[in-house]
């Protein structure tokens, strides 16, 4: 779902949906269930929701154990829980929509309001170095700037952790700009912790890196990454029918898609708690903030409710944004 389609849903939505009912016109939130799904952003954005609604307006949240298929399975069937805080959407496009339409779900908003990112990525200090580098054919143009880890004499370009679909989307990636006839071998990371380490390692000795990763992540937070431009417009059609298949035979340069990820909540909740509503249609925050306290949580070893209470005592201008004055102060006094 684009963000057009998104805006078309939203305008079809009954009133009914964001109007107050009468206990909740008074000001009053009721008892609220959250997923706190089992990867960071999400679970972190679960407890800022539980810490805002609970000292902001009154909420009795409850968290629940997370994940995409699960939660979205249970709430689309059993209606429950009430909030599946960051919904990666594209994975259940075809029946989110069909929720939708039927009125058992609805999209509150855009938690990220870059939405999902992925691509090839360089280090900042190469891109400042290298103003010239701003597409994946300027990179493949330098194999000398980004040596590969086993043989420095010829480029490497990292790759996805192995079995993620975006190892097949990176070597079609590679294939597509002929990469190989430029100097260019494509590295194995083997996992993600591999991939997160050759990062780290490059940062470390400031030597050049390219290859493929994701936003919003600690790594991306703990150390600034240029995304390159695919060069080309997007064609999503070409992507999921052949960039993103492994049996694609002859890949084309494409852009990799922007995933919309929203807040999803039941339909009967949405239409019962014009309180938390409220506060949810206006939550949201960029890829470069999550990032960012994603790095502290990992540096620290943090839980998600550590980093929900960093986040809101470090990002004051992101999140008072998303509330009225009387509620700011009622959270700033809670902290």
């Amino acid at each position: 779902m684009n963000k057009k389609a998104l805006a078309a849903l939203l305008t079809a939505l009954p009133l009914a949906t964001f109007s107050a009912p009468a206990f909740a016109a008074d000001g009053e939130c009721g008892s609220v269930t959250e997923a706190e799904m089992n990867w960071a952003s999400a679970g972190v954005a679960a407890w800022v929701d539980k810490i805002i609604l609970e000292n902001g307006y009154g909420c009795d949240v409850t968290l629940v154990t997370g994940d995409t298929m699960p939660t979205f399975t249970s709430m689309n069937e059993k209606g429950e829980p009430d909030i599946a805080p960051e919904l990666w959407v594209n994975a259940v496009k075809v029946a989110l929509d069909k929720a939708v339409s039927e009125d058992r779900l609805v999209i509150a908003a855009e938690i990220l309001k870059d939405g999902g990112e992925e691509g090839w990525w360089i280090p900042k200090y190469v891109a400042d170095e290298h103003p010239d580098i701003k597409t994946v054919d300027d990179a493949l143009k330098h194999p000398d700037l980004f040596p590969d880890p086993e043989e420095p004499s010829i480029g490497g370009v990292y790759n996805c952790p192995s079995g993620w679909n975006c190892q097949i989307s990176t070597a079609n990636r590679f294939k597509a700009h002929k990469a190989e006839e430029k100097g260019f071998k494509l590295v194995d990371t083997g996992s993600a912790a591999g991939l997160d380490g050759a990062i780290a390692n490059a940062y470390e000795s400031k030597k050049g890196w390219l290859g493929y990763y994701w936003a919003p992540t600690a790594i991306l937070g703990k150390y600034p990454m240029v995304k390159l431009d695919a060069g080309v417009e997007g064609d999503k059609e070409a992507w999921d029918n052949c960039n993103s298949q492994a049996d694609c035979v002859d890949p084309k340069p494409n852009a990799y898609p922007t995933s919309d990820v929203y807040t999803v909540v039941t339909k009967e909740f949405a239409e019962n708690n014009a309180v938390a509503m409220d506060y949810l249609g206006k939550r949201e925050w960029s890829n470069k903030t999550v990032g960012e306290f994603l790095a502290w949580q990992a540096d620290n070893q943090g839980t998600n409710e550590d980093t929900a209470y960093y986040f809101l005592e470090n990002y004051p201008d992101v999140w008072k944004a998303w509330l009225s004055d009387d509620v700011i102060k009622k959270v700033e006094d809670a902290l």
